[in-house]
């Protein structure tokens, strides 16, 4: 089986690392093939950023599907694109911030996120709200560092992250922690070790259950609203969706 890992931004580190994690916990025989945009922003901190992603999203769907993929990761915490890859793909999309949350609900009665920056915690409040998880989460928390310090080890990310961890374990009286960044995907067993209860991490919840899905031959539904986009005229510089 193929699963194709995307990473919504441009930073190509960022990307291999994301397929590393991915790779790391893929069952035997299932192929990584962790991909991003060539156009799009290189981290992704805001509104306007997803909605710029959405489009390299989409774009590597339709590549998959050419390619044969046989599953989708939507690799940012944000879930950027998420209902239009799902229109685009025959077989399941899944996006790292509802696969860890429903891997949290199932280890822990309740459980908080830690993210990057303050400014996007309205982004995973919307998703928890949207997905149904809102009772289960305690609170949305922010280690205020940019997305592009997790790939300097000279940051001090790291440490803040895990600060932050054990402030929610601590005050939020939670049983997990959710890590909120797929630039975080190669950080949750260590954290885990040092704050002694249970993290999830998106990418790597998300693999196991595109796998479940596609050895379940459980693709995306082509009834109703997730059916493929109708064929239209598409004009400027998306004239390239008219085929």
């Amino acid at each position: 089986m193929q699963i194709r890992v995307i990473n919504p931004n441009t930073t190509a580190a960022m990307t291999a690392k994301i397929g590393r994690a991915a790779q790391a916990v893929a069952a035997p025989g299932t192929q990584i093939v962790a991909v991003n945009p060539a156009s799009g922003p290189v981290s992704i901190e805001s509104h306007f950023d997803e909605a710029v992603s959405a489009i390299g999203v989409a774009d590597e769907v339709r590549r998959g599907e050419a390619e044969g993929a046989d599953g989708y990761v939507i690799a940012c915490f944000g879930d950027p694109g998420l209902l239009a890859a799902r229109e685009l793909a025959r077989g399941p999309v899944v996006g790292i911030a509802e696969a860890a949350f429903h891997m949290a609900t199932m280890i822990a009665t309740h459980f908080s996120v830690v993210t990057t920056l303050g400014r996007t915690c309205v982004i995973a409040e919307h998703l928890l709200h949207a997905y149904g998880f809102e009772r289960h989460c305690r609170r949305v928390r922010a280690a205020e560092i940019p997305v592009l310090d997790l790939e300097d080890p000279a940051s001090g990310a790291y440490t803040r992250i895990v600060e932050e961890c054990l402030r929610a374990r601590d005050e939020d009286g939670v049983g997990a922690i959710v890590l909120g960044c797929g630039g975080m995907a190669d950080l949750a067993s260590a954290i885990g070790r040092d704050i002694g209860i249970p993290v999830v991490e998106g990418v790597t919840a998300a693999v196991k259950l595109a796998e479940s899905l596609v050895a379940l031959k459980l693709g995306t539904s082509k009834h109703g609203d997730l059916a493929l986009p109708l064929p239209k005229p598409f004009t400027g510089m998306f004239a390239h969706y008219s085929a």
